[in-house]
């Protein structure tokens, strides 16, 4: 006897409908699941068994034969558990099929019978409303995750005997209490600019930054004050849009760093992975490609600390990622492609020993130690930073006497100015920010005048700056501009970018 049964899995962070056919044959008793499932996948006929026969129901000894079409794609986790067992059941005619076709099905199956949490389910959630299904069976600790998604209705079950009382309509009303929508409170940021004493021209390179989703290279002596500037730059940045955050709660979901009870994320990432990081942990990977860095720091930041100590080999597959804005991973097995727009953000020293051009402490380098120090960051990445500062080191007199400054939230308020003109600009478009601006978008926004065209002929000249420099100090005039709620880029927009490319001007210290 055939059953059909639908589920669903995830092919990079989109959801999409396994049809799970169950035969229940003549001859030698046998289970065996066909259609590319993995290792995990595979052993969901031994969990099945069990949860079959611990939940009360028998379980008889078929030849029975599971495939998961489509059969081209490679399966993978534990999440087809319970629609398998509820395709072995309904195949025996042991279940009522009106509400199957209606409804999918998600969850681990413990041998006893329980249905535990599995990741993406958001994903799943999403394309279980686009294909039109009516019901989702879920687990239970998976229900806060899904409850924000309309158009589907979530049947959270801690049990199989729990989904089967769904389907024969005896269903508890304690657990299918009807959900309300629950969204997570932006996360309170501590850590203020205002603590930060001195620094004014980093601060507002920051602001610069944050108002156009900019990266920026920070480089200064030990204790001038570059990571605790970045550890601040989450503070300064605008609220996710409902877009953003559905997006990137797909990430957090498919890689099982969704906190328990969120249901989406509202607070931008901010990922510091350690110097000692591999490609694949910054970029993603492994036999079954899965998110890094990138794709968890997307629509947040991406800060790497002591930049020059990462291997090269991993700062350079970051070039890829940020024109693109994504990452594809190839595998043998297969080939999936994260979204990884991040604002990138980085601190370094300019020698080995720190002090090199320190006008408080003597540099210990020689010129060849200097040069090479340098020389692991490469002029191509270095490219990509837009702003490039310098982090002098205050001295003692200045760390006493320096007034407080403003605060993160009166900077987050000119933030989300400039954001909000930049939504209005880029509305009929799939760009977020002006950093994201395309060729086209940067020949209409970005037009300056003949005393500008003149400005940026003589910087291109005197610093040799490339093209890309060139078009992303165009980019960032047009957000000082917007800082400064002009309509159009005064000259002064495009002096002060300028200013900010200084590892263009004079090099590295």
């Amino acid at each position: 006897m055939l059953a059909q049964i639908e589920s669903m899995a995830v092919n990079g962070i989109d959801g999409f409908i396994v049809q799970i056919e169950v035969d229940l044959g003549g001859g030698m008793p046998s289970f065996d699941i066909v259609g590319l499932p993995d290792l995990a996948v595979k052993e969901a006929r031994d969990r099945v068994r069990a949860a079959i026969s611990n939940s009360n129901f028998e379980f008889h000894y078929h030849r029975i034969v599971v495939n998961l079409a489509p059969a081209n794609i490679k399966k993978e986790g534990s999440g087809f558990d319970l629609p398998i067992a509820i395709g072995v059941l309904a195949a025996k005619g042991e279940l009522c099929l009106t509400k199957l076709p209606e409804t999918v099905f998600i969850g681990e199956l413990a041998l006893d019978g329980k249905v535990r949490p599995v990741n993406g389910a958001l994903s799943m959630a999403i394309a279980a409303r686009e294909a039109g299904k009516k019901y989702l069976v879920i687990p239970v600790e998976n229900l806060t995750e899904v409850s924000a998604i309309s158009g589907v209705v979530p049947i959270p079950v801690e049990t199989l005997i729990q989904a089967v009382d769904f389907l024969e309509g005896r269903s508890n009303g304690k657990v299918l209490k009807p959900v309300q929508h629950q969204e997570t409170a932006a996360v309170v940021i501590d850590e203020d600019l205002a603590d930060v004493k001195g620094q004014e021209q980093a601060k507002r390179a920051l602001e610069v930054a944050a108002a156009g989703g900019h990266n920026i290279l920070m480089i200064g002596p030990p204790g001038s004050g570059k990571t605790m500037l970045a550890r601040r730059l989450p503070g300064i940045l605008p609220s996710l849009e409902q877009e953003e955050s559905i997006e990137l709660t797909k990430i957090y979901s498919i890689s099982g760093l969704l906190p328990y009870g969120v249901s989406m994320i509202q607070t931008r990432p901010f990922r510091s992975p350690h110097h000692t990081t591999s490609p694949a942990g910054l970029i993603g990977g492994g036999r079954i490609p899965r998110p890094g860095e990138v794709s968890l720091a997307h629509h947040g930041v991406l800060f790497l600390d002591e930049l020059p100590e990462f291997p090269r080999e991993v700062l350079e597959v970051l070039r890829q990622p940020i024109e693109d804005g994504r990452v594809t991973i190839a595998r043998a097995a297969t080939s999936l492609t994260y979204p990884a727009r991040f604002m990138l953000a980085a601190a370094m020293n300019p020698c080995p020993c720190g002090y090199f051009g320190d006008s408080l402490k003597l540099c210990t380098c020689t010129p060849l130690q200097i040069q090479r120090y340098q020389g692991r960051i490469s002029g191509p990445l270095l490219d990509r930073f837009d702003l490039q500062i310098e982090v002098p080191r205050l001295a003692e007199f200045e760390l006493e006497t320096v007034p407080k400054a403003e605060s993160s939230k009166i900077i987050r308020q000119r933030v989300e100015a400039a954001r909000a003109l930049q939504r209005e600009r880029f509305k009929e478009t799939a760009t977020f920010c002006n950093a994201g601006m395309t060729s086209k978008e940067l020949r209409e926004y970005c037009q300056v005048g003949p005393d500008g065209r003149e400005l940026l002929r003589q910087a291109v000249q005197r610093f040799s700056l490339s093209a890309r420099a060139y078009t992303r100090i165009l980019k960032l005039a047009l957000t000082i501009a917007d800082l400064d709620e002009s309509p159009k880029i005064e000259i002064s927009h495009l002096a002060e970018a300028i200013q900010y490319r200084s590892l263009d001007r004079k090099g590295i210290g």
